[in-house]
């Protein structure tokens, strides 16, 4: 593959996970941070960086690594070195951010068994480089902070009337109590989902049939790549 092939391949592998295959809204992964963290911005912020990290971080290891992992203990290693960097990023967020760790509770440990790092382990970066996989986990990590961040900017803004704790409304939209519940949760993040879907299949209609319309590409091209230097 050409040098510019590869660019492109690799630009694509990192804005994979903001619309065609969103780890949140297309893809439908993460589901309980998603909607138990998503009451104030602020606080999807804090968790869409920190599973960021450990998207990165645990792809990056898992790649290196995956020619010695053996196939018989390949998922509990990849939960093992997922551990090691929620571990990492819990102290971190516990040492210098105590409001935002007491706001996350359980769920900033529970980020060893989101099943988006674990797929991201298993689908891509167990089977491709390094560098395919540190941005993968860029990528799909950018789609899930900005999932949160929509999520949350709707639930704030009409449940509470703040946006990261400033006032936004005033008195001029009343408090819609039910968006801050997970009633009100479930139906921002079902609107959400319905339009970016419907979206990504407005842009596939778009396109012409074969490899260059397909959500797959990116993986495909990453995996040609590796043959061919093999």
């Amino acid at each position: 593959m050409t040098k510019d092939g590869s660019k492109s391949s690799n630009f694509k592998i990192l804005l994979n996970g903001l619309l065609k295959e969103n780890p949140t809204l297309v893809l439908l992964l993460g589901m309980c941070p998603s909607l138990a963290t998503t009451t104030k911005a602020a606080n999807a912020i804090g968790m869409g960086l920190a599973t960021t990290f450990v998207l990165i971080g645990s792809n990056v290891a898992i790649s290196l690594l995956k020619n010695i992992i053996p196939d018989t203990v390949r998922l509990p290693s990849y939960v093992v070195i997922i551990s090691g960097f929620v571990t990492i990023v819990g102290l971190i967020i516990e040492a210098y951010l105590p409001e935002l760790n007491k706001s996350l509770g359980i769920y900033l440990p529970l980020i060893v068994v989101n099943c988006i790092i674990l797929a991201r382990a298993e689908i891509f970066a167990s089977k491709n480089r390094v560098w395919a996989s540190a941005l993968d986990g860029i990528g799909m990590g950018m789609g899930f902070t900005l999932a949160l961040i929509m999520i949350s900017s709707i639930r704030e803004i009409l449940g509470v009337g703040t946006w990261f704790g400033i006032n936004v409304t005033g008195q001029t939209i009343p408090k819609m109590t039910i968006f801050i519940l997970p009633a009100g949760g479930f139906f921002v993040f079902g609107v959400l989902s319905a339009l970016i879907n419907r979206l990504n299949g407005y842009v596939l209609s778009k396109k012409k049939p074969g490899c260059e319309s397909c959500p797959s590409k990116a993986f495909c091209d990453s995996n040609e790549t590796e043959e061919d230097d093999d």
